[in-house]
């Protein structure tokens, strides 16, 4: 396990809820020890986009690095799913560039339904901790992005950020609903704006959890740090250093979902454009109602710089910053997460 960064992690030091209910925060903390990792763990492999720019390999789509790597992966997958709610309908989306595995959870019979996109690597099973305050809200639909490791399969390369928004738009319109709103974690983010700011037919609502090349590029240390945990053969204690750090020092553990991670981290070709920086006059314009979800801690922005292009593009009760929170903020808060995109929902429908 990779040394903590910080003596003393920062959820145990300042234990005051955003709330302001005290010790709240700490003591769940303590009671489900493995949210803040599962979190992290989903969108720390961002760390491929920056190795995508000194590592290139031939092969046009990402596909997993042989048969049993393919079968480890399954099996860690199934093994994560089962922490979920069982959903109540499993499809796969047909689209130009693949097969796009979507799960539906049902949740209130009123309201335009949510679909969740994670980070990177993560797939559907990192939405554990979240889907039970979430569908107090909604129904919910889950997807794992296409072209990573997940049950979605990619069988025509992804070349750009217009590739990226138009296999998303055709899966959107695939589902039996005609309208959605979007929900994007990390790079989820950034691929829910892609899809508003091209395709914007259909999407009801945008909500943002600390986005990655939305509101600020990503900072030099980061990148730097994440080259070595983006190199599969490396020892998983470099992975998991990477981790902690973007997770505020928290160390690492074997969850379901961070063992699922690691699995496609090791096992899974990544085949991908890195995203473009999404233009704060085209954020100001996007046609959907968009909500910015802040971690005050991020690593993957500039904080402060994030939240003045976030005011600047979007009505100041649409931004909502967690001073104390990592990246790892939809671990950390998963039920204040819900109850913020709950209201925006509400208010926009």
């Amino acid at each position: 396990m990779a040394e903590n960064p910080r003596p003393t992690p920062r959820r145990q030091r300042d234990p005051v809820a955003r709330s302001g209910q005290d010790g709240r925060r700490e003591r769940r903390w303590r009671r489900r020890p493995r949210t803040r990792t599962l979190a992290i763990a989903a969108v720390a492999v961002i760390a491929l986009l920056a190795a995508a720019l000194v590592v290139r390999q031939p092969a046009p789509v990402g596909h997993f690095t042989s048969g049993p790597a393919k079968t480890e992966f399954a099996a860690a997958y199934r093994t994560a799913m089962a922490e979920l709610p069982e959903p109540d309908a499993v499809h796969d989306l047909r689209t130009d560039f693949g097969v796009v595995r979507a799960y539906h959870f049902d949740g209130p019979a009123d309201g335009v339904p949510l679909v969740l996109l994670p980070g990177r690597a993560a797939a559907s099973p990192v939405w554990a901790d979240n889907l039970p305050s979430l569908l107090r809200h909604r129904d919910v639909y889950t997807v794992d992005l296409l072209g990573e490791p997940g049950m979605s399969l990619q069988d025509r390369p992804i070349t750009s950020d217009a590739d990226q928004a138009r296999w998303l738009h055709q899966a959107v319109r695939a589902l039996p609903e005609e309208r959605v709103h979007l929900l994007g974690l990390s790079i989820g983010g950034w691929t829910a704006v892609n899809l508003a700011m091209r395709e914007p037919a259909g999407i009801a609502g945008v909500a943002l959890v600390d986005p990655v090349y939305v509101f600020d590029g990503m900072p030099l240390e980061t990148v730097v740090r994440s080259v070595p945990a983006s190199v599969p053969w490396l020892p998983r204690s470099w992975r998991e250093s990477f981790n902690s750090y973007t997770a505020g020092g928290a160390p690492a553990d074997d969850s379901p979902q961070g063992a699922l991670i690691e699995a496609g981290m090791r096992t899974y070709a990544l085949r991908l454009p890195q995203p473009g920086q999404i233009p704060e006059e085209r954020l100001a314009g996007l046609r959907p109602p968009v909500l910015a979800v802040l971690a005050g801690e991020s690593v993957m922005h500039d904080p402060a710089t994030a939240e003045a292009a976030a005011r600047r593009a979007l009505p100041d009760d649409r931004v909502k910053v967690y001073p104390d929170a990592s990246h790892a903020i939809n671990g950390e808060y998963p039920e204040e997460v819900a109850a913020d995109v709950g209201a925006f929902l509400d208010a926009v429908e």
